[in-house]
């Protein structure tokens, strides 16, 4: 969660690398090898040691969807495989006459967000989608589709009304000044709603969204509850849309915490988009279509995704209609639908480094993809699945990506979503796998309350707000319980991660950064299976 505090300087530490070789394939021409000369460079350079062995995908993927239980509120359920939680927020809603028991907390604290937990549930929904044969055959469906109903049950309850969503529980002010466990809370736990005089159409388009994502997800396996999250989504969508207005104003408690920067466009064709999708109902189609430069989503070349910002995300599902499709759709939604995924071209090319006039995402001097200091991981993770997901696309409909530096095929896009994922996992400068768990080192002090305190199933004695601080925040040792499949903020423009506690810019972790690593893991870890995985020399 964003803050306000300052971290001193971060010290480098040295690392040990390994000598690699990397074979180029004699058809590749000169101009398309400069271009690849600085990627060369960096796995020459700054691979570390041991990192060219393979990565277990598998148990990556299991232990990213382990983590969504380590974010449970509520009333725990009896398969909770998270030892060291226990039941919390039980009473959530109840001054204000609704129940609002259960959802996410969103990062290290205790507030529930509804904007990030919404986009969280979109892209696990959005994951299973895609990868659903893949997170089967890992073994782990199951506990994908157990993370995105612990969500849209949630969300279920906080629709009270067709004109009424509840989008917050507590606050971010009074949660900073305590470090407690979430089954000790005394921090305020205010309940805060959107309506027809106080609109939010980021928040309910988001969760419209979500719940037509997970909708599709579960029409097979749950089709009374696919019916039941359909009919809220459309609902949210008609309330968000007529009645329109950024939530962040109406919610005012959020604003330092999940500010509405890119507004409320994006998400209400995000949110149409979705519900597209998973109706087929031709008025959607026609609100995107519409509404294309209206909102932005046909116009703005954008080089992020993330909670805020759905653009990309966007215009990443319209190409996958407009591929899937394009050859039955009528001729104003097929152009239409080409100024959608020539954006969408804009930021994947961005990533790989492939557009001209300086409009490429940086990178760190080890490869990680590079958008800010705060949480960077983030925007890694989103990258990753956007470029896993269009390389399907391309693949299936045996096209190209082509960018302002060159064509692209879809195995260069999944390379760099390997890549990226491999970063995360341990191969980067500093050897540190950023999903927490996995292999031999990790951060170990995590920033978060419930894992840097002693469980409540081992010790129940009550922990108050500065008891919190004193006696488990500002301790020097690793935490007692280990946040498995977080993926943390991660380390800095010069590859740099210092593992500490109040370092909450890197050792903080979010439900949205592991969310769209889930299908990337489950794609990965298929791939392993099958002797697919990309590799330079497969270019």
């Amino acid at each position: 969660m964003p803050s306000t505090f300052l971290h001193d300087r971060i010290r480098r530490q040295s690392q040990s690398y390994a000598t690699t070789i990397i074979i180029m394939p004699s058809f590749l021409s000169s101009n398309l090898l400069i271009p690849l000369l600085p990627w060369i460079l960096l796995l020459l350079l700054h691979l570390p040691a041991g990192a060219a062995a393979a990565f277990d995908y598998r148990d990556a993927l299991s232990k990213s969807l382990l983590y969504f239980e380590a974010q449970r509120s509520g009333h725990l359920p009896y398969n909770q495989r998270l030892p060291w939680r226990d039941h919390s927020g039980l009473t959530d809603g109840l001054e204000q006459g609704v129940d609002l028991v259960g959802g996410y907390y969103d990062a290290g604290d205790q507030v529930k967000f509804g904007l990030p937990m919404a986009f969280t549930i979109t892209m696990l929904s959005w994951s299973v989608m895609e990868y659903s044969e893949e997170l089967a055959a890992a073994g782990e469906i199951g506990h994908a589709l157990d993370a995105i109903k612990w969500g849209t049950d949630y969300f279920i309850k906080a629709h009270t009304d067709p004109n009424v969503l509840w989008t917050q529980v507590g606050d971010g002010d009074t949660d900073h000044y305590c470090w407690q466990r979430p089954e000790d809370m005394t921090t305020s736990r205010q309940a805060y709603k959107i309506d027809a005089q106080n609109p939010g159409s980021e928040v309910a388009g988001e969760t419209a969204a979500a719940m037509a994502a997970a909708s599709i997800v579960f029409r097979i396996s749950n089709p009374h509850y696919s019916h039941l999250l359909l009919h809220h989504a459309q609902q949210l969508f008609a309330f968000g849309n007529k009645y329109r207005g950024r939530y962040d104003r109406s919610v005012g408690v959020a604003k330092n915490y999940y500010p509405s920067v890119s507004g409320y466009g994006d998400e209400l064709l995000w949110a149409a988009l979705w519900l597209h999708r998973a109706t087929g109902k031709e008025e959607y189609l026609e609100y995107v279509v519409d509404n294309a430069f209206r909102f932005g989503g046909a116009a703005w070349a954008i080089s992020e995704f993330s909670w805020d910002i759905k653009y990309a995300g966007l215009q990443v599902l319209a190409s996958k209609l407009l591929m899937e499709e394009g050859g039955n759709l009528q001729e104003k939604h097929r152009r239409r639908l080409e100024k959608y995924r020539s954006k969408a071209e804009h930021y994947l090319c961005s990533c790989l480094n492939k557009n001209n006039n300086g409009s490429n995402v940086r990178r760190t001097p080890g490869g990680l993809l590079y958008v800010r200091h705060w949480n960077n991981m983030q925007y890694v993770t989103g990258a990753s699945f956007l470029l896993t997901a269009f390389s399907d696309y391309l693949a299936k409909s045996k096209q190209e990506l082509h960018c302002p530096r060159g064509t692209v095929g879809s195995q260069e896009l999944l390379f760099l979503a390997k890549s990226q994922a491999e970063y995360i996992l341990g191969a980067n400068p500093m050897g540190m796998s950023y999903l927490v768990g996995f292999g031999p080192k990790f951060p170990t002090r995590v920033h978060h309350r419930a894992a840097s305190s002693v469980s409540y199933k081992e010790d129940k004695a009550f922990i108050g707000c500065a008891q919190g601080f004193d006696k488990w925040f500002g301790r020097q040792r690793v935490n007692p319980n280990v946040l498995v499949g977080a993926v943390v903020g991660g380390p800095d423009a010069r590859d740099v991660f210092r593992d500490v506690r109040w370092n909450y810019m890197q050792t903080e972790a979010c439900t949205y950064n592991t969310a769209p690593l889930v299908g990337v893991l489950a794609k990965l870890a298929r791939l392993e299976v099958e002797g697919g995985n990309p590799s330079i020399s497969s270019w």
